[in-house]
């Protein structure tokens, strides 16, 4: 496993703090602002996971008809 360092802007809108990551279109909440990060990061972890795939996928071709202009 590799560690990054992300950037995150953190600000508050009603009870909630709000995380949102800089580098990837992402962001979280939480009741404070500790919890808003955390779940960033959790979020960015999952979303940077390798896919492990659970069947293994058809390849196929498709061949649309396409008017030509």
């Amino acid at each position: 496993m590799i560690k990054r360092t992300f950037t995150a802007i953190v600000w508050r809108e009603g009870k909630w703090f709000i995380a949102q990551c800089l580098e990837v279109d992402l962001a979280s909440q939480g009741r404070t602002e500790r919890e808003a990060v955390e779940n960033l990061r959790e979020t960015l972890e999952l979303y940077l996971e390798e896919p492990t795939p659970k069947v293994t996928p058809k390849i196929v071709k498709v061949e649309p008809e396409v008017r030509a202009t």
